[in-house]
């Protein structure tokens, strides 16, 4: 490309830039997970305070010849919105870092906690399938990650530890917060509910905190028995074992938290029958309750909207699945021969959505 006005010079440099910043964007994760590793949320959340460079340095467990690092390591962390600086005082001009709502998310003691969700999500094993997406597009295979690996995502869980505990313990920390949220900003949605099955819910982090709010509403964990064996349901919880592509627990109300973006249309398309088929006989009113994104095809800010397109990349370089707009949500919906539905985006990225017979 030549360029022959300074307008045109200006426009390639820009277009450089672009390329630059979209080649090192995974120092931005890099970076950040190495934050973690290092404690460095940690530490200064437990400083209560601005916390100086110099205090900084001593409190960190790197090799003396690492020290004049940090600060640039820092000075990215702050350009991405992770660390802040403010006075140590009125008198002095010393400036000391804080956390901000982001970093604050990732302290390894908070309940809400996102660092396990991290160390997964850029956890080689799953980085792995990323360099091989050129593949698989050119072959059958059912997704990038068994092009890297030789299997399924949760077969690999079954034989891989490491990456069964990594895995669980994102998929936990990621329910906590919603959770947390499902159960302050949602009553509504279970009112007049005595009986809600958890298709897919794991260990029982979203079931838990709705049992523990909702004590008058029989609560039921559904997972494959080998996720399941062992737990032990208390008081208006229990843990059943099974496969929600044979058939489903019956309730009041059947909540999948982030499970139909795991599959494409064809298997979706079964678990929403089984549903259909599970609630059909009931009496009173049911429903379904989903939580799952809604991709808004740049209605929301710059930022989400990315994060939407990220969450769809990351289903479908692991798993056979997608991300869904509202139009292809309501064609699984009425196909599968429900009646009506609701979709109401008080979960930040992800929606709650209501589906009736």
């Amino acid at each position: 490309m030549e360029f022959q006005s300074e307008e045109n010079a200006t426009k390639l440099l820009k277009a450089q830039a672009h390329v630059w910043n979209h080649i090192f964007s995974y120092i931005n994760s890099m970076s950040l997970k190495c934050a973690i590793d290092l404690d460095i949320p940690d530490i200064i959340h437990k400083y209560g305070q601005p916390m100086p460079l110099s205090q900084l340095i001593a409190s960190l467990s790197i090799h003396p010849s690492k020290t004049d690092y940090i600060y640039r390591l820092m000075r990215m962390l702050i350009h991405s919105g992770f660390f802040s600086q403010q006075k140590i005082n009125e008198n002095e001009l010393e400036m000391g870092y804080v956390l901000t709502d982001s970093s604050a998310l990732l302290l390894k003691d908070s309940p809400l906690s996102m660092a396990p969700f991290l160390q997964a999500m850029v956890d080689p094993i799953l980085t792995k399938p990323w360099y091989q997406l050129p593949t698989w597009f050119k072959n059958d295979d059912p997704s990038p990650f068994h092009t890297a690996h030789g299997m399924k995502i949760w077969d690999y869980c079954g034989i891989e530890p490491k990456l069964n505990e990594l895995f669980n313990d994102a998929m936990a920390s990621d329910t906590h917060l919603i959770a947390s949220v499902v159960v302050e900003k949602c009553k509504e949605v279970f009112k007049g509910l005595e009986s809600l099955v958890d298709v897919g819910g794991g260990t029982g982090t979203m079931a838990k905190a709705i049992a523990k709010s909702f004590p008058q509403l029989e609560c039921t964990v559904f997972d494959l028995p080998h996720v399941v064996a062992g737990l032990q349901g208390k008081d208006n919880l229990k843990y059943v074992g099974g496969d929600m592509f044979e058939a489903i627990p019956p309730a009041d109300a059947i909540l999948f938290k982030c499970i139909f973006h795991d599959w494409n249309d064809e298997q979706c398309m079964k678990i929403l029958k089984n549903c259909k088929e599970t609630i059909k006989n009931k009496g009173k009113e049911q429903k379904l309750i989903i939580i799952d994104i809604v991709m808004e095809d740049g209605k929301q800010n710059d930022e989400s909207i990315e994060t939407q397109l990220f969450a769809d990349g990351v289903v479908m370089v692991l798993y056979p699945g997608k991300e869904r707009n509202e139009k292809e949500w309501a064609k699984l919906i009425f196909s599968a021969g429900f009646s009506d539905y609701k979709i109401t985006p008080v979960l930040g990225l992800r929606s709650l959505i209501e589906v009736y017979p």
